[in-house]
């Protein structure tokens, strides 16, 4: 009885904290999907974009007709950040092109629209004739499938959780594990599908020689998540399968 609670307690931690980690890990992927910092641009020189041609540059970067050459060189000279939803770029609060340099900045974002996520990319960014980049257009999709994917698989086995705990059953725990370990790979998906995409973008429209370029924060929140995911998969699965073990050990031993 007393060896029952002692595995009893060793289980009840493991599925604690798995659970934890889930919740860590959800609030970082919906954390990385909402914010703006997956790829960030630092001009070296934010002077030029007081000037009329800087004007003209993040005037076009607001059309609606602006292409994925126009934005990205808007992204490259105004210290441009990219996320999954939105493309942001810093510019003057004073729109007249003869304000001073040390006028106060802002930041000004423009969302990407469904049909965005979906278009084509081109072979040369922004040539329509070039014909479409089938590896850049499918992974673009899927950097916008793949998370809303994996949070989806999360909650459905947080749900199958709720279900196991109603019924006092560890059995269902193993669904958990699977379906966080699915989210995880569709995270770690994610996470190569993006920096691919960054990889071949600037194979096509090189970064200048002073505009510098790294991964933000949000793709960090979301390679954060990947592991959390996998760790707490692991522990559902493994509590699932060594209580049952243990208690068909017990029942075997009754028996005898």
């Amino acid at each position: 009885s007393r060896k029952g609670a002692m595995m009893d307690n060793r289980f009840a931690t493991a599925l604690v904290i798995a659970c934890v980690l889930s919740l860590i890990s959800t609030i970082y992927m919906a954390a990385s999907i909402g914010t703006d910092f997956w790829y960030e641009y630092h001009t070296l020189s934010p002077a030029e974009n007081i000037s009329e041609a800087g004007r003209s540059i993040w005037e076009e970067f607001f059309s609606k007709e602006a292409d994925e050459k126009t934005y990205t060189d808007a992204l490259f000279r105004c210290n441009g950040t990219v996320g999954l939803w939105r493309r942001c770029i810093t510019v003057p609060k004073n729109s007249h092109w003869y304000s001073p340099p040390e006028n106060d900045m802002t930041t000004n974002c423009i969302s990407f629209s469904l049909s965005d996520q979906f278009m084509e990319k081109y072979i040369e960014p922004g040539n329509h004739n070039s014909g479409t980049d089938l590896n850049r257009t499918y992974l673009w999709r899927l950097q916008f499938l793949l998370p809303f994917v994996s949070i989806g698989l999360m909650c459905f086995g947080a749900l199958i959780g709720l279900c196991a705990c109603a019924c006092r059953s560890l059995y269902p725990a193993i669904a958990t594990g699977v379906l966080h370990f699915l989210a995880g790979l569709c995270t770690l998906g994610l996470v190569g599908c993006y920096v691919a995409g960054i990889e071949l973008l600037h194979k096509k429209l090189p970064l200048p020689d002073d505009v510098k370029g790294e991964f933000g924060w949000s793709f960090c929140l979301a390679c954060v998540s990947a592991p959390l995911q996998f760790m707490a998969a692991a522990l559902f699965i493994w509590a699932a399968r060594t209580n049952r073990k243990e208690f068909t050990l017990l029942k075997a031993y009754r028996v005898a």
